[in-house]
């Protein structure tokens, strides 16, 4: 969010997972659309009716245009939003691991051919029809991709030090985590060894969805 407001664009955050009905700003004012991870299933509507509100923002979006950037739960809701199938992985994907760049994208151009990042996720999506696939790892088919005004991407490039301990002080995620075979010191080991070589890399993911977002605002206000 802090891309976003360093470029004058006022952000509003919100949970709107529980609320069938959620009270959402007016669509047509918006410069673009975040959607962040979370425990739940992207397809888990009867528990959390919210997510089909989530799923029906990112059809417009990407109907209209409209910038829309997708984080783990948040790419598995836009990625099943338009059509892609969702099922469980053959094992949880939680540490950091490589990814192997498919394609490349502007967001994208300072990557290497492979690329080690933070995964969080039980579920896996397929590619939604006419998708641009851009990354993939050795469990997860869909690690990235784009379609349209769309990006989405099941791994974790927001993570700073302080958002990792926040996670590493939550039962459920740590239990998560020592299910899949990892520890609270090994990840934070890992963290220090490629936090600064991923820097660089969120910041370009990440400022160039809000310059996106910027040149969306400019068609708004004319």
């Amino acid at each position: 969010m802090s891309n976003l407001e360093d470029i004058g664009l006022e952000t509003v955050t919100m949970n709107i997972v529980d609320k069938k009905k959620p009270d959402l700003p007016d669509f047509g004012e918006l410069a673009g659309v975040v959607i962040m991870g979370g425990p739940m299933g992207a397809l888990d509507y009867d528990k959390y009716p919210g997510l089909k509100a989530e799923a029906k923002l990112a059809r417009a979006a990407v109907a209209s245009g409209k910038p829309i950037l997708g984080v783990c739960l948040g790419h598995q809701i836009i990625a099943t939003a338009l059509g892609a199938q969702l099922r469980k992985g053959d094992a949880p994907e939680i540490g950091f691991a490589p990814i192997k760049r498919v394609d490349k994208h502007d967001f994208f151009s300072m990557w290497d051919k492979q690329l080690t990042v933070l995964h969080w996720h039980n579920d896996v999506v397929g590619l939604p029809a006419e998708g641009q696939l851009l990354s993939r790892s050795s469990s997860t088919k869909v690690q990235a991709f784009r379609l349209g005004s769309a990006l989405g991407m099941q791994f974790h490039l927001e993570v700073c030090g302080s958002l990792l301990d926040e996670w590493l002080d939550e039962p459920s995620m740590v239990k998560d985590l020592k299910a899949a075979g990892g520890s609270k010191s090994q990840l934070r080991e890992q963290f220090a060894q490629y936090d600064q070589l991923l820097q660089p890399l969120a910041e370009q993911v990440f400022s160039g969805f809000a310059a996106r977002c910027n040149s969306y605002a400019q068609t708004l206000n004319k």
